[in-house]
């Protein structure tokens, strides 16, 4: 007997713990009984269908997200034709609410695992081993001919360790769980249901921690709601990682900046930089809105703390925001983005509000004049105070903040460039128009092109300035990779050429800057790093000074064997050289 938990990710990186979680809970005796197969989205049906099939497990358990479950709901419809006499069953927060409604739609389906799954399938697993064929004892399932009582949520510490052999998470992001629950009751969330936070065992979070640590994991991206709920739990966590860092594990965390006191704030800014990451949602900066949807929140504490971590340059900052919100219209919005972009973040995710199965907000959705998608994911379409139209065009300025801020290539350029509009909102406004009338939203350009599309749309705005705008392109692009080709809109380097060469072979013979390439001839480490002129102080991201052109080149060296961590910028250094010129 087999029985196969199916995950359908969003991205081949990414891994699904819950049938991880469900294989390890239900222990060595019964394991040889389960097998576990993984998918994306971005696979055809057809192929996932196929391979299925050549399994021939005796029942598929589906684990159902809001971005897969399209998928999952074509692969239900065919696998019976091909596996008729294998069961069906479905788990996760997609069928945990309106089972009954999906029951009816596919009666090809056995039943539902609503809720949490780790005891629920164990108990599942057991009745196939023993040959059972009636299920109505379990508890946390909804079944054709009935439902069967809630499960209890289950004791975390309970839960096996999911991570023991490590092959088969080579080059994805681990996920891991220290709590489940959420304190707060924000009405567009399925956390907020859960009305308690259960915590793991702090020494058994300690043990697993360094299992990532001593593996050298890259990347260890913690699922708690919200993290920092408690703050000793948090605070213990975040000294140890501090205490046992081994130079490489980033740590990423979902927290509530508000929240945070200045004990904490000491302790992260003594974290190595790059050691661990924040998420942080602020969703919308506008009152009404903050109150009808239950959040608490304190905007410009948020603001402070964001402040503060920034101060210390170690901690890469990603802020999301929700468009589609009740009492949030398009200037409202407007203001919420320019408040959250002034904040600085290293990342700032506009998503569209999500109206969940289960969620207050979806029983509300009439009374907020809440359209959205019949099908999963369920996006808002339209409100009461947002139009379908401004939806659009705010899904137009999404891409622009993907493209141009999000991808950290423009990190000078785009601070200047935002003074020749009234605020960063209407500066990827106006850029989202020019793509629309380009046609770029047709035909999406290369990376490197979108250096020269951002050059066009400056220059429609401040002709006047072509070479400033010229050298923050250059100065970008070069921060960024050692470009082999250089684009047209850089200047020309041939007469500097003599002093650059120059520069190389001093350094060859008494490194002062390079000495890392120190095993190296010149016209190698030439070609490993880069030199470039500029008669604008590029660097200094539109502060004072940066309009002044000086009349002798300024050399800037860049040198990417040393990056900045949280950016994956080269580092820089400003290089006085004489030329005939000077």
């Amino acid at each position: 007997m087999q029985f196969l938990l199916t995950a359908v990710n969003a991205k081949y990186i990414h891994s699904n713990p819950a049938i991880y979680s469900l294989r390890a809970y239900a222990g060595e005796e019964l394991q040889p009984y389960i097998a576990v197969t993984e998918y994306t989205i971005n696979q055809r049906m057809e192929e996932i269908l196929g391979d299925l099939y050549k399994r021939r497990p005796d029942v598929i358990g589906f684990s159902c997200y809001i971005w897969n479950y399209p998928l999952i709901q074509e692969l239900l419809r065919e696998l019976p034709k091909v596996l008729p006499d294998t069961d069906l069953w479905l788990g996760g927060p997609e069928v945990s609410f309106e089972s009954r409604k999906i029951l009816e739609d596919f009666p090809m389906v056995k039943g539902i695992m609503a809720g949490e799954g780790e005891a629920t399938f164990k108990e599942l697993l057991s009745f196939y081993v023993e040959g059972k064929d009636s299920f109505n004892e379990i508890q946390g399932l909804v079944l054709r001919k009935g439902e069967s009582p809630a499960r209890e949520v289950t004791d975390l510490n309970a839960i096996p360790f999911l991570y023991d052999d490590l092959q088969s998470f080579q080059n994805r992001i681990i996920y891991y769980e220290t709590s489940r629950g959420c304190p707060f009751r924000c009405s567009y969330c399925l956390s907020s249901i859960e009305k308690k936070v259960r915590l793991r065992d702090l020494e058994l979070v300690k043990r697993e921690l360094q299992f990532f640590l001593d593996k050298k994991v890259p990347q260890v991206k913690l699922i708690d709601r919200t993290f920092n709920c408690s703050r000793r739990h948090a605070m213990e966590v975040w000294r140890y990682i501090k205490e046992h860092d081994n130079g490489i594990t980033n740590f990423h965390f979902e927290i509530a900046a508000d929240i945070m006191n200045e004990e904490e704030l000491a302790v992260l800014k003594e974290m190595r930089p790059g050691l661990v990451q924040f998420e942080i949602g602020v969703q919308t900066t506008n009152p009404d809105t903050l109150r009808e949807i239950n959040r608490s929140t304190d905007i410009a504490r948020i603001a402070e703390v964001v402040a503060d971590i920034h101060e210390n340059r170690n901690i890469h900052i990603h802020l999301d925001l929700i468009a589609g919100l009740p009492f949030e219209g398009y200037d409202s919005f407007r203001k919420s983005f320019n408040e959250v972009y002034g904040m600085k973040p290293h990342q700032l995710q506009l998503g569209f509000l999500k109206v969940l199965k289960g969620t207050l907000i979806r029983e509300r959705a009439e009374d907020y004049g809440i359209v959205y998608q019949e099908k999963a994911p369920y996006e808002v379409l339209y409100t009461k105070w947002l139009s379908y139209k401004e939806v659009l065009r705010l899904k137009q300025v999404e891409e622009m903040v993907e493209l141009y801020y999000n991808s950290n290539q423009f990190t000078h350029t785009l601070p200047v460039l935002e003074r020749e509009f009234p605020g960063p909102f209407e500066m990827f406004e106006e850029l989202a128009g020019f793509y629309e009338e380009k046609g770029f939203f047709v035909n999406s350009p290369a990376r490197s092109i979108r250096y020269h599309i951002l050059l066009e749309f400056a220059l429609e705005k401040s002709p006047e300035k072509n070479r400033l705008y010229q050298e923050l392109l250059t100065y970008d692009y070069y921060l960024r990779e050692n470009a082999k080709s250089r684009p047209s809109f850089c200047a020309d380097l041939s007469p500097y050429r003599d002093e650059i060469w120059k520069f190389y072979q001093r350094e060859e013979e008494k490194p002062l800057l390079l000495n890392n390439y120190r095993e190296y001839h010149a016209r190698q480490t030439m070609k490993m790093t880069h030199m470039d002129v500029f008669f604008y102080p590029v660097w200094n991201g539109g502060d004072a000074g940066l309009w002044e052109k000086s009349n002798k080149p300024m050399f800037v060296l860049f040198d990417y064997e040393k990056r900045n961590v949280l950016t994956k910028e080269a580092y820089v250094t400003s290089v006085m050289l004489v030329t005939s010129r000077n």
